[in-house]
């Protein structure tokens, strides 16, 4: 869909919506909009528990030092039988580094930390491939469901949004579930209790979400590109869950400020890569330096957060000032 087109929807949800630089935010608004989810699949999003402002649980360890080949599959899931949610996976593969990611290929022996990753206005997963497969290489799992109604060409349902939080928390009990699957090739490889979330623009605005009023407390870490709220409140709930914030601040579609008005709520350990020629989404979508730069500052940060590599977090700065193509405002 044309930037232009994506700018009008976004934008003008948010002002529909009434909740960008909202001065005060319920502590447990619901998600207006949303529709019932199954209680044995998804996490109740509704009553969110506050924010804990204790130190978040990192266990002790070391991520992977070598990279990994990359394997992908798809899953075709479907919520609540009207809600269709196929999910591509990225995983660490046996074999050589490098080269494109190989469909059902065998996975690597460890254990490895999932990330759910959600995509932007009229986008789908394999768009933001360079970035995820990056990620699914250090050694996790990425899985990425496209959405039924905010995905591909056409005319999106923009405050679908609000119905996918939900979405993922559904998509990420399917993909946990595949570590006691006999014979599934992700069978006995997930490090099923170290599971962070990411998004992108409507995507960021999803994961939000998913620590707001949609708490998953399964979610150890957040990632959110491009993304504010949007119906969602800004009322973060749960155990502390550090959260990275990547935005460009010459944001044509989701203005830099809106971003910056919700990262600076967050309660917990929490930094801002900041890309000040930055657009709404090249950083990701492409081959380019800021590319590499956000692909390296995330994956260290998901190297401290899910791993509890004390080294990664010491790299998340030196990470971010690489080419001088970004800033970092870092309270981690």
């Amino acid at each position: 869909m044309a930037r232009r087109g994506v700018s009008v929807l976004l934008v003008g949800a948010l002002v529909a919506a009434g909740v960008v630089g909202c001065s005060a935010d319920p502590e447990s608004a619901p998600l207006a909009g949303t529709t019932a989810t199954s209680a044995t699949d998804t996490p109740t999003a509704t009553a969110a528990p506050s924010a804990s402002a204790s130190a978040p649980a990192i266990p002790a360890g070391n991520a992977p030092a070598d990279s990994f080949a990359v394997g992908v599959r798809q899953l075709k899931r479907n919520r609540d039988g009207d809600r269709p949610l196929p999910i591509t996976v990225w995983y660490p593969a046996a074999g050589r580094a490098g080269g494109k990611p190989t469909e059902s290929a065998r996975a690597a022996d460890g254990r490895f930390p999932v990330v759910m990753f959600s995509h932007g206005l009229g986008g789908q997963p394999k768009d933001y491939q360079a970035l995820l497969t990056r990620w699914a290489a250090a050694g996790f799992v990425v899985a990425a469901p496209m959405f039924p109604h905010t995905s591909g060409s056409g005319q999106p349902n923009v405050l679908d949004v609000l119905n996918q939080p939900a979405d993922v928390s559904y998509a990420l009990s399917q993909v946990l579930a595949l570590d006691a699957r006999d014979g599934d090739v992700l069978r006995g490889r997930l490090a099923t209790d170290r599971v962070a979330a990411a998004g992108h623009s409507a995507g960021g605005v999803t994961t939000i979400g998913l620590f707001t009023t949609g708490r998953d407390e399964r979610l150890t870490a957040g990632i959110v590109f491009a993304g504010t709220a949007l119906g969602v409140g800004t009322a973060f709930a749960g155990a502390a869950a550090p959260q990275l914030f990547v935005h460009g601040e010459a944001d044509e579609v989701v203005e830099y400020a809106a971003g910056k008005a919700v990262y600076d709520k967050v309660p917990w350990p929490k930094a801002m890569l900041s890309l000040p020629n930055g657009d709404h989404g090249r950083a990701l979508l492409g081959n380019s330096t800021s590319l590499r730069v956000v692909a390296d500052t995330t994956t260290e940060f998901l190297r401290w957060t899910l791993y509890g590599d004390a080294g990664a977090k010491e790299r998340i700065a030196s990470a971010a000032a690489r080419d001088d193509v970004a800033t970092l405002d870092n309270h981690l």
